[in-house]
């Protein structure tokens, strides 16, 4: 099975992430993911894109076990680097790329929808970046884009916290647009792509180049600086017990080093 299903019905092109139980964002999985777009980009048929997760979750994070496989402060960085980009390029993608989230969309899941250009999710939906519950911090640019939704002071207690917030909670800081019930989501996400795939192409494109003018120009530095402090943290003790006591479910024991 792929860990990225393709679909294309008139103009609406549909990716699924098929990689159960928590559809964890791997290594193997991002890179999937890119040549869904590449594919994309190469049929110039979709006018329009929904990202969804199979399963019980949109994406319930990203592949922690894979990141005991790494060893050098460099590896993370990578890592966090090549996650950041094939984000950054989802953010300019041509066309709008809707995340429909069921379940939860946490810590990678979460950047990944913050990715994208419009987020629906259903009423029972948790969005969060957890992150510092495992001694670790986001990585895939959810420091510096979740302020740009719900504000400095709500993003800090997030991501300081660690809990995440209701899709309501998440409608009322304008980071998801629609709250829907578990069996309209999908239907609900169809729909809206469906009107936007009936728009002249042409305009569609120049929309999605001028939008992102919006963003101040410190995003691009913060993202880097993340990826920076990514790699640095997981060379940390309490890094690797975060880690150690998540894949044996237990609480871990912080020593501040």
């Amino acid at each position: 099975m792929e860990m990225i299903s393709y679909e294309l019905q008139g103009h609406v092109a549909t990716l699924t992430i098929q990689s159960p139980p928590a559809n964890a964002l791997s290594s193997k999985l991002l890179k999937a993911l890119s040549r869904k777009l590449d594919l994309i980009e190469k049929e110039v048929k979709a006018k329009a894109v929904i990202l969804k997760g199979e399963g019980r979750f949109f994406s319930a994070g990203a592949d922690i076990k894979e990141f005991t496989s790494l060893q050098e402060a460099s590896d993370y960085q990578s890592l966090s680097e090549y996650g950041q980009k094939l984000f950054d390029r989802i953010e300019h993608f041509s066309i709008p790329v809707i995340a429909a989230i069921h379940g939860a969309a946490l810590g990678g899941g979460m950047e990944l929808a913050l990715s994208c250009h419009i987020r629906i999710a259903t009423e029972n939906a948790r969005l969060g970046l957890p992150e510092l519950t495992l001694g670790i911090i986001p990585g895939f640019a959810g420091t510096q884009r979740l302020p740009q939704y719900v504000g400095t002071a709500k993003a800090y207690e997030m991501i300081l916290s660690g809990d995440p917030i209701t899709a309501n909670e998440a409608y009322d800081y304008g980071l998801v647009n629609q709250v829907t019930s578990e069996e309209e989501i999908f239907d609900v996400a169809n729909k809206l792509a469906t009107k936007i795939a009936s728009k002249s192409k042409p305009t569609i494109n120049r929309i999605m180049q001028l939008i992102p003018y919006a963003k101040v120009e410190s995003f691009s530095a913060g993202v880097q600086a993340e990826a920076k402090a990514f790699g640095e943290i997981f060379g940390s003790e309490d890094a690797k017990e975060g880690v150690q006591a998540f894949i044996e479910k237990r609480k871990p024991n912080f020593i501040d080093k």
